[in-house]
């Protein structure tokens, strides 16, 4: 019988080489994330490949998965544990070796594999490592199925069976490539500078927007797991900072930034100004609504309120369905609106059919921001993103907050401001106009500026975001007024960033 995992486990000693270690709140609410091997050691990997598996066959599900690692020092490890995890829960493994994210949600399809568990963490701190899953293509799993997952490895619960295999499945990566770039060359010349962090996308990238006739800047695309410049992260101000430095030094028409795992892109126009995704995700609506008018799409309560006042896309019928942020949340909520697209502020963007599989892919936003400059020959992307009405938001802020109590916080945060609306009370000066609580809290006051509170479904953090159509010191009261009422809480630590 293999052991029960262990909460906690010192390196270095028999008992972390005799005992799976998996700490609980590696279990996040739609993948996983842990410290390697401090939160997590092989045989909690093992662990979790034989919960996996379990699960799989407990929800009746054909028992093939596909699976990848991303670029870590131990990322090929940690997969090989997984993967004798999975088979001795009798999966039928197919390995397609490094690779994406989106490159194993692709597998899913072409290899025609229900599941996957692909080995990444993603754009965290190099020291991290994870899995994104998933039994139903191009959905991943949900709190639901997490939770169910974290219930069977943590109590080893585990229907060990016969007919697992292991396939390994050679140059995968060119089938991947070949889908993205089996589309019009574009037209027009562009330069077109692709940052990738040292990370996974710097074998991809290059590749795919040199095929489809774009002239590519490569920055950070050498592979370096130390992550010696930033992290991989096209939220992360130093990675933009980067990007637009290089624009402006080469006199590019677009610079593109990719995440670790390369499901996320991240925008930097002609003129050397960072684009929130959310923005990004307004201007291709804007440009796919032309093809697809009244099109639905779904957008992350993180985002700008644009989506749902953009006179633009109100005059084309297009419908915003704002929801919970997470790409499984959006990923969801996409397939079931049947919508054409779902943009999170994060970067994460969904392209349905008939522009996309449903499932997140960076390169393929990529695309799609090439060709919108394609089909606008006589803008540049400062031109186009001028165009949009005036607002004026933050970046994604990350106060920390233990993963223990950050959800627990939230809750206070949601109650304390819907005393305030039920008092009378103001924020940031104005009567609270509207409270959204799908997903944490945002607070809207009277003349539409707003500000949000959530916990951060990866990371020991919360998430603030703020936004006012009406000027930037409306902006920054609102984020005075939502710090305020943070710092009401002990727990509550110091941001990765400020405005």
């Amino acid at each position: 019988m293999f052991p029960k995992p262990q909460a906690a486990l010192t390196p270095n000693t028999f008992a972390f080489e005799l005992q799976p270690l998996v700490k609980p709140t590696g279990f996040r609410e739609y993948d996983a994330r842990w410290l390697y091997p401090h939160e997590i050691n092989l045989m909690g990997v093992q662990a979790l490949g034989m919960g996996i598996g379990t699960l799989v066959h407990e929800m009746g599900q054909r028992p093939e998965i596909v699976t990848g690692h991303d670029f870590r020092s131990y990322s090929s490890a940690i997969k090989m544990a997984l993967v004798s995890g999975m088979m001795a829960a009798g999966l039928k493994v197919k390995d397609i070796g490094l690779a994406l994210s989106p490159m194993a949600y692709f597998a899913q399809f072409a290899l025609d594999c229900p599941c996957v568990a692909m080995v990444t963490a993603s754009h965290n701190d190099n020291g991290w490592t994870g899995v994104k899953m998933g039994a139903h293509r191009p959905l991943t799993f949900g709190p639901e199925e997490m939770g169910r997952l974290r219930d069977i490895v943590l109590s080893a619960a585990f229907k060990l069976r016969q007919g697992g295999s292991y396939e390994f499945v050679p140059d995968f990566a060119e089938r991947y490539i070949a889908d993205l770039t089996s589309r019009p060359k574009i037209k027009r010349r562009l330069k077109v500078v692709a940052a990738c962090g040292n990370g996974t996308a710097g074998a991809f990238a290059p590749r795919v927007l040199e095929a489809l006739g774009c002239e590519v800047v490569p920055l950070d695309a050498e592979p370096d797991y130390t992550f010696p410049r930033y992290n991989p992260n096209p939220e992360d101000m130093k990675m933009l900072h980067a990007i637009a430095d290089k624009v402006r030094e080469t006199g590019a028409d677009v610079g593109l930034g990719f995440d670790g795992d390369g499901d996320r892109c991240g925008v930097v126009d002609n003129e050397g100004e960072e684009i929130f995704a959310d923005k990004i995700g307004v201007m291709l609506a804007r440009d796919l609504s032309k093809l697809h008018p009244g099109a639905t799409f779904v957008v992350d309560v993180k985002s700008t309120g644009l989506f749902s006042t953009d006179p633009e896309l109100a005059a084309r019928g297009v419908k915003a369905d704002y929801w919970k942020t997470g790409h499984s949340y959006i990923k969801r909520r996409v397939n079931e609106l049947k919508a054409l697209a779902g943009f999170e502020k994060s970067g994460h963007f969904f392209f349905n059919t008939p522009v996309g599989r449903g499932y997140d892919d960076g390169l393929l936003t990529a695309i799609h921001v090439v060709e919108m400059l394609d089909r606008n020959p006589g803008q540049s992307m400062a031109e186009l993103y001028r165009a949009l009405p005036k607002t004026w938001g933050s970046p994604t802020m990350a106060p920390k907050c233990p993963d223990e109590v950050k959800y627990e916080v939230v809750e206070r945060v949601v109650r304390r401001f819907a005393e305030m609306q039920r008092k009378g009370e103001t924020v940031a000066g104005q009567p609270i106009r509207d409270l959204v609580t799908v997903n944490g809290v945002r607070v809207v006051t009277a003349d539409g500026t707003w500000g949000l509170v959530r916990a951060s479904s990866n990371k020991p953090e919360l998430v603030v975001v703020v936004e006012s159509p009406v000027s930037e010191a409306r902006m920054r009261e609102m984020f005075h007024a939502v710090d305020a009422v943070l710092r009401e809480n002990p727990e509550v630590g110091a941001y990765n960033q400020t405005i």
